[in-house]
């Protein structure tokens, strides 16, 4: 990267334009230098009204829509970018005038104080990873909807299954056995059918295509060693690793838990404490999938066939984390329970302690840490 000089650049992105202000070290207010389109010729040529000598610029810009193509590009150049979280930005209380100008100058202007928090950006392996798996997620929430709106429609008109489960091989012969009067409603049940066996299908290539992507992906040791966890399969494992990326990169097992919002709301004002619901910040995804893998805990601990397959695959230390996060948490979920904690509470606190071993694991695997720090 060129020396840097001082400038400071911030950058309101939208699909067709950027608004741009400058701020400089030493000299006042930042001030507007005006619209841009956003294209690679335009983004060239603003370079170098900017930065006339060749000195490196530092730029930021909010994380959204417009995705990490502008940092990669930027960054190629030799020069400083940051993308930042927009809901960390620090906004004034009365502030009631928005437009892109102010954005881009309040942008230039907390960048210069150092006050705008950074996101992680993803390289284009980690990101295309990230892709397939929340296609995945979005294909199997379509594919709930249609469940939903099947059933509904079912119901609606008297159809009940009277079987112990749906959406099994016996369910969909009981499906082809309903008949209407109607021929019109008999051809909204047959479509209403096909949406459901369609979106299970894409669920089910885009599983396939995990499988294969795992092989082939840096990340994918990392993703074997996880799934020695107790409830954490192909799906959760590749889901933690594709959001959140090398999570050695979080100095402690806390550092991560706080970042995915796992920890509680906090309210405190002279001698009173009050803690409230989990804070929900951060990574949503993550989060989602580890409550998901917390409820496999409400069980006794026991090595059973499926996780001792899986964890052969590992090496004996993070078999030893994973066993050990097993007796922790089944215990963890029994006691809360027996105190008279609400089942939903209780298996957010297990999912919280989980995150942990999952820190222990990747430090196990990078070789930098071990599994007794998971639950410091």
């Amino acid at each position: 990267m060129n020396e840097f000089n001082q400038v400071y650049v911030g950058l309101d992105v939208h699909k067709a334009t950027i608004a741009v202000a400058v701020a400089r070290t030493g000299r006042g207010d930042p001030y507007y230098h005006g619209t841009i389109e956003n294209s690679a010729a335009a983004l060239r040529k603003l370079l170098k009204q900017l930065s006339q000598s060749g000195e490196a610029l530092s730029f930021c810009y909010e994380a959204g829509p417009c995705g990490y193509g502008l940092y990669r590009d930027l960054t190629a150049l030799g020069h400083g970018c940051e993308v930042v979280a927009p809901s960390l930005i620090p906004r004034k209380a009365g502030e009631r005038l928005k437009t892109d100008r102010r954005d881009a100058l309040m942008l230039a202007r907390l960048h210069r104080a150092g006050e705008l928090t950074a996101v992680w950006v993803p390289d284009q392996e980690q990101e295309a990873i990230r892709d397939l798996t929340r296609a995945r997620e979005d294909m199997k929430a379509l594919e709930l909807k249609s469940r939903q709106r099947l059933g509904a429609y079912l119901l609606r008109h008297g159809r009940v299954y009277d079987g112990k489960s749906r959406w099994t091989q016996a369910h969909f012969r009981w499906l082809e056995t309903v008949k209407f009067d109607s021929p019109v409603q008999q051809i909204v049940l047959q479509e209403y059918i096909d949406t459901v066996k369609s979106m299970q299908k894409r669920v089910a290539d885009l599983e396939a295509q995990m499988h294969a992507a795992l092989a082939g992906w840096s990340l994918g040791p990392a993703a074997q060693a996880l799934m020695a966890l107790r409830g954490v399969s192909l799906i959760t494992a590749m889901t933690v690793l594709a959001e959140l990326g090398d999570i050695t990169r979080f100095d402690s097992p806390r550092e991560l838990m706080a970042y995915l919002g796992l920890v509680p709301s906090e309210h405190s004002s002279g001698g009173s404490r009050r803690q409230g619901k989990i804070t929900r910040t951060g990574n949503g995804h993550v989060r989602r999938v580890l409550v998901e893998a917390g409820w496999n805990y409400r069980f006794p601990a026991r090595k059973t066939r499926d996780i001792e397959k899986r964890a052969e695959k590992t090496s004996e230390g993070v078999q030893a984390i994973a066993w050990q996060a097993q007796k922790r948490l089944c215990g963890r979920y029994r006691a809360l329970m027996e105190a008279g904690k609400i089942k939903q509470q209780v298996v957010t606190a297990v999912a919280r302690e989980l995150a942990g071993f999952i820190w222990a694991i990747a430090c196990e695997v990078a070789g930098k840490a071990h599994g007794s720090k998971a639950v410091a």
